[in-house]
């Protein structure tokens, strides 16, 4: 049974639950109501033994109704006919006992049915008035048959009778107002829960760092990015000034003066980060609950960046197409011209010059090339250790390296990249490692190990770290720290695992040396 249904039910049951009480409470009350409204006369009645015995016999049928609903059996719809069947015989029997529709007792019958049809939800409401009206009738035909026709009132039972159908009418119209409002709002309810989760997923995955703050500067929600970009997880309906107190000067003087500007740099702590704050109201001022974005600053030049080397990208590729040809015919000549002047040194230097310069803006045309062919991407599964020990057989063999490189990789890993690019960019990590490090055994290693969900694959020399100030413009395009480098070879390694959902960084060992890792399923520090 769905649970929407299985709750409805539960509250079916528990309202008979509370009409049950409610029908001992009647006998309370008429016991007590009429003790005190007749003075104790209710007690020296000719009927006062048959009222007793009414009385008793509908309170008996209460306790008896408790065990019924308490092991739902009958089924509702049954059970609630039954009990409402009792109650229109108990209360017409003692309307005639107490001399007949002049007793007052038949009005009791209206707040019955309406509780009934309430109930109900307008199942069976009509039969439930019939059911009353017919006793009604019944308890007239039978005063008229037994009593002075003076002494009955037909058209006040009629007008009981009327009144009993409307209040079961206007009873089925509430139930079923009632009914689709709760429909309704179980349906708001669904909405606003998926829309709760909607609003959760889309503040979780934005790529900025979102904060709400309320009027008093309590924190009341934030997302992950924020945690990240300040280095620490705030607690909620903590101050902001106590957890992010970069944040709460730069508020508290938007709060003051909102017209000045709605966003304004800080630094984390520690000086981590640099983060563009921007305030907007959740309200119709400044002093209410506002939402604070984090913007990295970092992100965001990277980002302009890569639009730049996009264009600069498609310049520099039409470029090296045109110098290509007239490059080989330099070459070409180069040649000729050193095959001529065997016997002229000065010939042989100059045409030396030429050949080299030639095959240095070779080799940057052929870097330029590849930054255009990173969406080429072709990746399956690579058995990481097996591929691992058949590039170092060629890496070492190719490069002439008199000893074997040490290989640290579990049998069982297993990563998603292109072959051709993870050799690309292995064989540029490997090369350059092995030119700083002081080339002895293990002095180039590769090592996979476990990281976070995924793996990573680092290559560590025992080699000089790279300065701190050159760091940061590590895979920066152009940027060499060799005289006859092309400053493209880790933007063009960096930018190919990005292609294969990787991420390629520096990382200084604590024992000392240099460090490049890939890390596998990754993108901008984001496991995908």
């Amino acid at each position: 049974m769905p649970n929407s249904l299985r709750t409805s039910n539960e509250h079916l049951w528990q309202s008979l639950s509370l009409f049950n009480l409610f029908r001992l409470l009647i006998v309370i009350g008429l016991m007590a109501g009429a003790y005190l409204l007749s003075g104790g006369s209710f007690l020296e009645r000719d009927h006062f033994w048959a009222s007793i015995l009414v009385l008793a016999g509908y309170t008996l049928c209460g306790f008896v109704f408790i065990f019924t609903i308490a092991r739902r059996w009958p089924r509702f719809d049954i059970q609630l006919s039954i009990q409402v069947t009792i109650d229109v015989a108990f209360i017409v029997t003692l309307m005639h006992l107490g001399g007949g529709i002049k007793s007052g007792f038949g009005i009791l019958l209206l707040p019955y049915l309406a509780a009934a049809g309430l109930i109900a939800r307008g199942r069976m409401t009509m039969f439930h008035a019939a059911v009353a009206s017919l006793a009604l009738l019944g308890e007239l035909v039978w005063s008229v048959l037994n009593t002075d026709a003076g002494d009955t009132i037909p058209m006040s039972t009629v007008f009981l009778c009327i009144a009993s159908f409307a209040v079961a009418w206007l009873a089925y119209r509430l139930s079923r107002y009632a009914e689709e409002n709760r429909e309704l709002a179980e349906q708001r309810s669904v909405d606003i829960a998926n829309l709760g989760q909607l609003n959760a997923r889309i503040l979780q995955d934005v790529s900025d760092g979102v904060l709400v703050v309320d009027a008093q500067n309590l924190i009341q929600q934030f997302n992950e990015q924020a945690v990240r970009f300040t280095g620490l997880r705030p607690d909620l309906a903590s101050p902001i000034a106590a957890d992010l107190p970069e944040l709460a000067g730069p508020l508290a003087r938007w709060r003051e003066f909102p017209e000045m500007g709605s966003s304004e740099l800080i630094q984390t702590a520690g000086g981590r980060n640099t983060l563009r704050a921007r305030f907007v109201s959740l309200t119709c001022d400044s002093m209410g609950n506002v939402l604070i974005y984090l913007e990295d600053m970092a992100r965001l030049r990277r980002e302009s960046q890569q639009l730049k080397l996009a264009a600069l990208g498609r310049l520099t590729a039409n470029l090296a197409h045109e110098i290509r040809n007239p490059l080989g015919a330099i070459s070409h000549a180069a040649e000729l011209m050193r095959e001529e002047a065997a016997d002229d040194p000065l010939l042989q230097k100059l045409t030396r010059i030429i050949n080299d310069n030639s095959q240095r803006l070779e080799r940057m045309v052929k870097d330029v090339l590849e930054l255009n062919r990173r969406d080429r991407v072709k990746r399956i599964d690579v058995h990481l250790a097996e591929w691992l020990n058949n590039f170092a057989e060629e890496f070492v063999q190719q490069e002439k390296i008199p000893i074997k490189l040490a290989i640290s990789c579990e049998p069982q890993v297993v990563v998603r990249f292109d072959p051709g690019h993870l050799h690309q960019v292995l064989w540029n990590l490997a090369r350059n490692g092995w030119r700083y490090c002081t080339q002895r055994d293990g002095s180039l290693q590769l090592r996979v190990e476990p990281f976070r969900d995924g793996w990573v694959l680092n290559v560590i020399n025992d080699g000089p770290p790279v300065p701190a100030d050159a760091q940061t413009q590590l895979f920066e395009p152009f940027f060499t720290t060799e005289s006859k480098g092309t400053g493209l070879g880790l933007y063009i390694a960096r930018e190919i695992c990005a292609a294969n959902a990787a991420l390629l960084e520096y990382h200084s060992p604590l024992a000392g040396g240099a460090c490049f890792r890939i890390l596998f399923g990754y993108t901008d520090g984001e496991k995908i």
